[in-house]
């Protein structure tokens, strides 16, 4: 593994970010702007790069091989879920914060940097098991993410209101509102919250790829030029929560770092060890073991300001498991099954 490829690859996203942090500063860019472009992202941008990655030609994975893909990523998410729910604990982390904790655990970037990630390291093979690992990212954070956000934002509303006790119950009722209403707007029932843009899109990537589907070029191309905007927009995302944060809150926290070293090089390197006792199939181990080891997500971050939550948490440890990838994904990639 060249170490020089995953560094060009977090330059490249640093320097989207400044560009994120430049046009906030300069007033091109407000808050409000950068929840539409979450809600742009979060609808349009990232279904179609999920869906143009079943529209590739090159050779195909056979059903055995990405059945045994399936089972072997969702257990890597059943072990992320439980050390979401088991580190927060471990870290003493308040419980006002602990969803903030769990969201950076099980959402890895996935998409953003682990798609030209694994390309370059594992070459074009893996992109079909990267296709598997995004498909169960996006099933689980429009459903279990929306879920444990929503729990969070109730949390937020019910402080909201506790502080405002001594002003009159309207203004309580309203500041219960403000948070409450914005996350009721994800679900107004449990089969709502299975039918949204992120698992429509994952079900069509999983019949596209195994009907061997061709759509004209025309479509195809369009979702490309959608498809290629993620990035750009999501680090313009994270720029503004940058603006947003003065440094010593970024790197401040003792706890972060500790928890970016189990995240990030401890967990995936179990997950690899734990994996070779039931498969051998080189390419789907390696491809989890990049795919765990990649920093948090974005979207958390872009679902938590389509609440209108505190994000300030979430972008903290977004920041700083990305920086700090630079070293902790070389570290994870020694363990790569040879």
């Amino acid at each position: 593994m060249s170490i020089t490829v995953v560094l060009q690859q977090m330059v490249i996203i640093f320097l989207l970010i400044g560009t994120g942090i430049v046009l906030y500063r300069r007033g091109m860019i407000s808050d409000a702007s950068s929840k539409q472009i979450s809600g742009l992202i979060i609808n349009v941008t990232n279904p179609a790069l999920l869906i143009c990655s079943a529209l590739d030609d090159g050779p195909k994975a056979s059903l055995q091989e990405l059945g045994t893909a399936l089972i072997v990523y969702a257990a890597v998410y059943v072990i992320l879920i439980a050390a979401g729910l088991l580190l927060p604990y471990l870290l003493g982390i308040p419980k006002t914060l602990q969803y903030a904790y769990q969201m950076l655990t099980i959402f890895g970037n996935v998409s953003f940097i682990g798609i030209p990630l694994a390309s370059a390291v594992l070459g074009s093979g893996s992109l079909i098991f990267v296709s598997i690992f995004n498909l169960l990212f996006n099933l689980l954070v429009y459903t279990l993410g929306i879920s444990l956000l929503q729990s969070a934002a109730s949390r937020q509303a019910k402080e909201s209101a506790a502080l405002s006790d001594g002003q009159t119950s309207v203004s309580t009722g309203q500041a219960s509102e403000g948070i409450g209403s914005s996350a009721n707007q994800f679900s107004s029932g449990r089969l709502q919250k299975l039918v949204n843009a992120g698992t429509i899109s994952a079900a069509l990537t999983i019949v596209f790829y195994l009907g061997n589907f061709h759509v004209p070029v025309i479509i195809s191309s369009t979702l490309n030029y959608a498809g290629r905007a993620t990035t750009l927009l999501s680090m313009l995302v994270l720029g503004v929560s940058v603006a947003q944060m003065a440094p010593k809150d970024i790197f401040s926290n003792p706890k972060l770092y500790i928890f970016t070293l189990i995240r990030q090089i401890l967990v995936p390197i179990g997950c690899v060890l734990l994996m070779r006792m039931f498969i051998d199939n080189r390419l789907i181990l390696n491809t989890m073991l990049l795919m765990a080891a990649v920093p948090a997500a974005n979207m958390p971050l872009m679902l938590a300001k389509q609440m209108d939550m505190d994000t300030e948490a979430i972008s903290q440890g977004i920041i700083l498991t990305t920086i700090l990838s630079l070293a902790t994904v070389p570290a994870a990639c020694l363990f790569l099954v040879q």
